[in-house]
């Protein structure tokens, strides 16, 4: 590995000292504001994203012509972890999941057009979107299965099918729509993605998905029964689906591990705080053995799965696709966040377990991505196959190689 992923260039480090103080002085004083919900949050969330444009760390996921910062994927790493730390702060810096996905193919795939209509406004946070591709009769974990239909009837996609957990469909202005065009074709040339706004005819939420307990997850049901949009809203070329997916689902996976290192740098912060002034069978919890066990296998875990994500994003950034750490990432960073959250609810006890902290709603959100974008077992097949395959070609692995 090289030192580049170990050491950030003074411009990074500059922007990641501005996230950190933004954090500070905005984001974790607000969250409890933000949560309530309303016009009262939205104003607040208006004004924060507001101030992140103004300092210029407004969509850092993004390239500076599609209005983003620039800065590239591995300086993106270094922010996003730090920005993880809040489920309220992504918005905040307008890279928000699924906006911040829908952005980058839209950018990499759309025309001109869909570009200007959708694409412009979506960055700017003026418009939300949704990611219409999970359908609940079909496992996830092998999508080319989808039965969401689109037919062309002369100038126009005809789209019947009803999907679920298309995240932030409530409210969203368009939804990117995963869907067979093309059945006779092999699996993985049978799906195409159509952009569809969601005051189409035809385009219902049926219902919200209730999601460890929230009835408002805005994870719904969405119906599309006979939607009609023109044949110019499909998205890349016909037959081309899964491999946007790939180039969406890839480097959205990054996002969601550089996030959860966010939450497990918080939960860490936390147990030792916490474990320094609790008072317990005559002195602090920090001076008990079982406590230091789980402050040293934590920090080493987190610095572990750190470097393994900027590996990977640093393979991004040089054009690889980095399928193989990708997975690698996906399912060890989530259960290292897990694992380290879970001795910080521990360490607090019945606090941990109470909205008093944040850690209940962080191991909620840590738990849930060991399923979403892929659950750990296919992504543990993907290694296994990619380090089984260089022994059936008569090698060996190579740990010291790029």
């Amino acid at each position: 590995m090289s030192d580049d992923v170990l050491t950030m260039s003074s411009d990074t480090r500059a922007k990641r000292e501005a996230v950190i103080q933004f954090m500070e002085d905005h984001i974790y004083p607000s969250e409890g504001a933000l949560q309530q919900g309303g016009d009262e949050a939205e104003a607040l969330m208006a004004s924060l994203q507001a101030k992140t444009k103004e300092l210029g760390l407004w969509a850092p996921h993004l390239p500076a012509e599609a209005g983003g910062m620039g800065i590239g994927f591995l300086p993106y790493a270094y922010l996003n972890e730090v920005i993880g730390r809040s489920t309220a702060a992504p918005r905040a810096f307008g890279s928000q999941a699924p906006d911040s996905g829908n952005a980058e193919v839209l950018h990499q795939y759309g025309t001109p057009e869909q570009k200007e209509k959708w694409l412009a406004p979506l960055v700017n946070g003026d418009i939300r979107s949704c990611f219409s591709m999970t359908e609940p009769a079909v496992s996830g974990a092998d999508p080319t299965g989808l039965q969401t239909t689109a037919v062309r009837e002369g100038d126009e996609w005809v789209i019947n099918g009803r999907k679920w957990f298309s995240s932030g469909a409530v409210g969203s202005s368009f939804a990117v729509v995963m869907c067979v065009t093309d059945p006779d074709q092999p699996p993985h040339s049978r799906m195409s993605q159509v952009l569809v706004p969601t005051d189409t005819p035809g385009f219902s939420i049926e219902r919200e998905v209730a999601v460890w307990g929230d009835a408002h997850s805005n994870h719904p049901i969405v119906r599309y029964d006979n939607v009609r949009v023109p044949v110019t809203n499909l998205l890349g070329e016909q037959g081309a689906g899964f491999k946007i997916a790939q180039r969406r689902l890839g480097p959205g996976r990054i996002h969601h591990c550089m996030r959860a290192l966010g939450q497990a740098q918080r939960a860490f912060d936390l147990m030792c705080q916490h474990s320094l002034k609790r008072e317990a069978f005559g002195g602090p919890l920090a001076d008990k053995q079982t406590m230091q066990n789980w402050v040293a296998d934590s920090l080493v875990n987190i610095q572990a799965a750190r470097l393994l994500t900027m590996q990977a994003a640093r393979k991004i950034d040089q054009g690889d696709e980095a399928r193989m750490e990708v997975s690698a990432i996906k399912f060890f960073v989530v259960n290292v966040t897990c694992d380290v959250i879970d001795k910080a609810i521990q360490v607090h006890g019945a606090l941990g377990v109470t909205a008093d902290t944040p850690l209940q709603a962080m191991y909620k959100g840590a738990r849930t991505l060991r399923i979403a974008d892929g659950p750990d077992e296919v992504h543990r097949m993907v290694v296994a196959r990619h380090a089984l395959r260089t022994y059936r070609q008569g090698e060996t692995w190579d740990f010291a190689a790029d």
